[in-house]
């Protein structure tokens, strides 16, 4: 029975899967943090050109 137990694998891959899923998130979060700024001034570009627009066409 201990055997089997020390050649079981089953946990070490739930583990693996684990830290991919953390090191994927990290990178995520880094990523948004980043361009977060660059991205919120974008968007606000954009709603700044429709609303010109709209208030254009009125």
């Amino acid at each position: 029975m201990f055997s089997r137990f020390i050649k079981d694998e089953g946990g070490a891959t739930a583990i693996e899967y684990g830290l991919i899923a953390a090191l994927i998130s990290v990178v995520m979060v880094s990523v948004l943090v980043t361009l977060g700024p660059e991205i919120k001034a974008t968007f606000q570009d954009v709603q700044t050109g429709l609303e010109s627009r709209n208030a254009a066409e009125e």
